[in-house]
């Protein structure tokens, strides 16, 4: 688990994270999420034992990092958004260098870094030299390379950067297994079209304060007001569009592709439920009922309406 309380980091008259509260509990995937400058790396490598805090308070596994210093090298794996890299390694010789500096004997090494190669879906580049692969391929190495002590806490700062598609993929499973693991994830980002694929909750940061925090369903209702229901309709669209429009906790029905309608929906799941009952009655054939997954670009754009404005 990541604790941190009333965390203040301040560089001469500027304050870059201002009374930072958050919790991340294990199995979580936390997207820390704002733009530029809102103070996501600075929380990290504060996190990380590598800024001195103005005042606040950074507990790991239930452990302050004034009270154990060691812990961070111990307990986190950090991935920054620009490691630096050993160009003229193969990219096995940079994983076993990590390994035997991770006190990995010599002898399991080698079936450390084949495993870590095929989790991040390297396998076939085992033997290439780290200066000929892509930025996406030098960000999967780097991400096997964070994995390999198997840390207990995770801090990846914009881990899908530069990466292709299957690479997107494979962090995805990589991020479900971990969490399904009970590990501890905080992921940076500022492009949320990722974050929306990871994330099991959200921080999100502006000008270094925390707006809005929790678990996305949580936080999107608290902020959203309601949820978003997404029925495909294969025949009765007229009986459809009538039987929504006389429910009073259903909100504007928008067509999308495919025979696809979304609306807001104010009513619990026993209301949708309802809802459901009387469209089946009434003769309308659907192949999909089901709430749509809560978009974090949404999200972000309703809070900064709401709470900066």
């Amino acid at each position: 688990m990541l604790s941190i309380r009333d965390l203040r980091v301040d560089y001469d008259d500027f304050c870059a994270v201002h009374d930072l509260s958050l919790e991340v509990g294990p199995g979580e995937v936390c997207g820390l999420i704002g733009p530029n400058g809102a103070g996501k790396t600075t929380t990290m490598r504060t996190i990380l034992g590598l800024i001195e805090p103005t005042y606040g308070e950074i507990r790991i596994l239930g452990v302050g990092l004034q009270e154990d210093h060691e812990l961070v090298g111990r307990a986190v794996g950090f991935m920054p958004d620009f490691p630096p890299v050993y160009d003229d390694l193969k990219v096995w010789e940079f994983l076993d260098l990590f390994a035997a500096s991770y006190r990995i004997p010599r002898r399991a090494r080698p079936v450390v870094v084949g495993r870590h190669l095929e989790m991040v879906g390297l396998a076939d580049k085992r033997d290439a030299t780290v200066t000929g692969l892509s930025r996406g391929m030098k960000q999967r190495m780097m991400l096997a390379k964070t994995l390999i002590p198997d840390p207990a806490v995770l801090l990846l700062d914009e881990p899908a950067s530069g990466v292709d598609p299957q690479g997107r993929i494979d962090l995805k499973n990589i991020l479900k297994r971990v969490a399904a693991e009970g590990k501890t994830v905080l992921i940076s980002s500022h492009i949320l079209a990722e974050m929306n694929e990871f994330c099991t909750s959200v921080a999100i940061m502006e000008r270094g304060r925390l707006v809005v925090g929790g678990r996305i369903d949580e936080v999107n209702r608290r902020i959203m007001g309601d949820m978003s229901l997404s029925v495909e309709i294969l025949a009765g669209l007229d009986d459809f569009l009538r039987i929504v429009a006389e429910d009073d906790h259903a909100g504007l029905v928008e067509a999308r592709a495919g025979g696809v309608h979304e609306f807001r929906y104010r009513g619990d799941a026993e209301a949708a439920g309802d809802l459901l009952a009387r469209l089946i009655e009434a003769g309308v054939r659907l192949s999909s009922f089901s709430r749509r997954k809560d978009n974090l670009e949404e999200l972000f754009l309703m809070v900064g309406a709401k709470e900066l404005s």
